[in-house]
């Protein structure tokens, strides 16, 4: 099978369903020449550096019948247009008491690694998971960023892709032919049977990484990757721990409120779950600070293979 990196898997999602349906259309910042060329500037809009307007425009585009993919780049700018998705994308189907469909599918990049200090490097997706209305994609590999959002651009509802900026580059299988990664199921991406380590988006080649280390010295961890948060995979997270009777969750987003959290309290309030434990489960995230500038602070604030195994070894006392 062909190899691709994850930006051109999402460029090929975002691109077929362009051809296959000529009431989609594109806005953002980013001069997407190729797409206009192919597409014309009618449907793919290089648009002012104005996010609540543009995703202002967006929604009622969706809402008119059209199915609008949207490009905020950097998560940060998607603070500028919180209102436009948190007060109006997220719950304008239910304030129409379900008449109207709004499909918008919004995308942004998420995460640290690059030196692009706190505004740029922040992984704001927990905030997002407060707002009942939206379903949130924290996809890792290139053949799931594809699938995930051409399953988003059969939605009828709005979805929020995030996307690890430091993935963007790396390479995986990606089939030529058509297909789609179903929202709501979490994939095994390595079994094991005495401990469960959750990773979310680029945490999971860390915690990849982590688990052949811990089987050199005979531990059999088993990684599980999400894939989507809203809807989130709770049965395949539970079935896990239950087997291990350990688990670690690993975020590069902050600690204190987070997706982590709420993975580890979905564990701790399922009965037959929580009986299973063995010790106290354990959270790997972000410190709870702006991420630094300084690359040496950045790696100091970020979670990494190294600070897994530190947390895997603590839970297995």
């Amino acid at each position: 099978m062909r190899e691709i990196t994850y930006d051109q898997a999402a460029g090929e999602a975002i691109r077929e369903t362009f051809r296959s349906n000529p009431r989609t259309v594109y806005v953002g910042t980013d001069p997407v020449l190729d797409m206009q060329k192919e597409f014309g500037e009618d449907r793919v809009r290089v648009t002012p550096i104005a996010e609540n307007s543009f995703v202002g425009a967006a929604i009622g585009l969706a809402g008119s019948g059209y199915r609008t993919v949207v490009n905020l780049r950097m998560a940060t700018f998607g603070f500028v247009a919180m209102d436009q998705m948190i007060n109006h994308a997220a719950k304008i189907t239910y304030m129409f008491g379900g008449q109207a469909r709004f499909p918008v599918l919004i995308r942004m990049t998420v995460g640290a690694g690059f030196f692009g200090a706190a505004e740029h490097s922040i992984s704001p997706y927990a905030m997002f998971m407060n707002a009942p209305g939206l379903k949130l994609l924290l996809p890792s590999t290139p053949y799931d960023v594809k699938g995930l959002l051409k399953t988003a651009l059969a939605e009828n509802n709005p979805v929020i892709s995030f996307e690890p900026f430091l993935l963007g580059k790396a390479k995986g299988e990606v089939p030529e032919e058509d297909y789609s990664v179903p929202f709501g199921h979490a994939a095994v991406r390595r079994k094991g049977s005495d401990l469960t380590v959750v990773a979310l988006g680029r945490m999971v080649p860390e915690a990849l990484a982590a688990a052949d280390d811990l089987a050199k010295g005979g531990v059999s961890a088993e990684v599980i990757d999400p894939r989507t948060l809203v809807p989130l995979d709770t049965a395949a997270i539970l079935r896990s721990v239950r087997k291990t009777g350990r688990l670690v969750v690993v975020d590069e987003a902050c600690q204190t409120c987070g997706a982590a959290a709420e993975i580890l309290a979905r564990v701790a309030s399922d009965k037959a779950t929580f009986g299973k434990l063995k010790s106290a489960p354990a959270r790997v995230c972000g410190l709870d600070v702006p991420i630094p500038f300084s690359p040496p602070m950045e790696k100091f604030a970020v979670p990494d293979k190294s600070k897994i195994l530190k947390a895997a070894k603590g839970v297995l006392r």
